[in-house]
């Protein structure tokens, strides 16, 4: 198993080296001069000649590129080129406001999906089980910024029970941050829950179909005790794998909830970059993002090893 792991360690190294490549070389791709778009049109050539020096453009790719790569290394992004403040402090306070609302929405995600589409397998010929994996095929289908802005017309307008907008850090007043928390949460929670509870039944019921669970009913058991007992084990290794992709997926789908709620997390930092075309905020945000994404595929696949003795003897 330590073998597997160290396996899958080396992969997110490569392929996070790889990604810096890639997102460095897309950037310098965009048209454009960071100097003359800091400056405007009316700058002159010395002044951009020494904006240029100031931002570190002028020198080659390859020395660019090592020294951003040597600053994400020490937690420094560097200087924005449009504000001329440091991105370090600014990303470190966004992902914090990110990473809040991305986790409590898979929480509630998975409390969701794991009861009903366990339920939904279990009584798959029933009228509940039949009416869960109807719902679950409407809530896949709903954008999540459309099930945003219906919950803030329900529930923020018509009921006037949360509030439609805005965010408050817990430190300052943890009951108002509660209440703002709710309908994002919700907005991204139901799309990907609905995704999950599919999963879950799926693999619940391709689990109560081996032999096994049919030996643990003729001992005495009921479906759902066999199940409980000896098959959710099983049927959590497909849907460990499916977490870490909706996980990643929920990291971008709340770029636009945060801007539909006003929220100051990296996606709307990363929109607002993008907008005043501030590309080494756009890379560095961009950055963590990847490195988001590949630390949650590395935790699954651990967790896959973990939990799938079979992994663990072919390690």
């Amino acid at each position: 198993m330590a073998i597997r792991i160290l396996i899958n360690l080396a992969r997110f190294v490569v392929t996070y080296l790889v990604a810096t490549v890639v997102v460095f070389l897309f950037m310098r791709l965009i048209p454009g001069d960071p100097a003359q778009i800091a400056l405007g049109v009316n700058a002159t050539p010395e002044l951009l000649e020494q904006t240029r020096k100031e931002f570190g453009t002028d020198r080659p790719l390859i020395v660019q590129y090592f020294d951003w790569t040597g600053g994400l290394l020490r937690g420094d992004f560097g200087v924005s080129y449009v504000t001329r403040t440091d991105i370090s402090p600014l990303v470190t306070d966004r992902l914090q406001v990110s990473l809040i609302l991305v986790i409590a929405a898979m929480i509630v995600a998975l409390a969701i999906a794991i009861p009903l589409g366990t339920w939904a397998a279990v009584k798959h010929r029933n009228l509940s089980g039949v009416l869960i994996g109807a719902g679950s095929q409407l809530g896949v289908a709903i954008p999540g910024f459309l099930a945003a802005i219906l919950l803030v017309l329900i529930f923020a307008v018509g009921l006037g029970w949360l509030p439609a907008s805005g965010w408050t850090p817990p430190s300052e007043n943890f009951g108002d941050f509660l209440r703002r928390l709710i309908l994002p949460v919700l907005a991204l929670a139901s799309v990907q829950g609905a995704i999950l509870t599919r999963y879950v039944r799926s693999a619940v019921l391709e689990i109560m179909s081996e032999d096994y669970l049919r030996t643990a009913r003729a001992k005495g058991l009921s479906k759902m005790g066999a199940l409980v007992k000896h098959g959710l084990r099983n049927a959590a290794i497909p849907v460990i794998t499916v977490t870490g992709v909706q996980i990643a997926a929920l990291i971008i789908g709340a770029v636009v909830i945060e801007r539909v709620f006003v929220i100051p997390g990296l996606g709307s930092m990363l929109l607002d970059a993008v907008g005043n075309r501030d590309l080494l905020t756009v890379q560095s945000v961009v950055m963590v993002l990847v490195a988001i994404t590949l630390v949650l595929n590395l935790v699954v696949d651990v967790l896959y090893t973990i939990v799938d003795p079979r992994m663990r003897k072919s390690a």
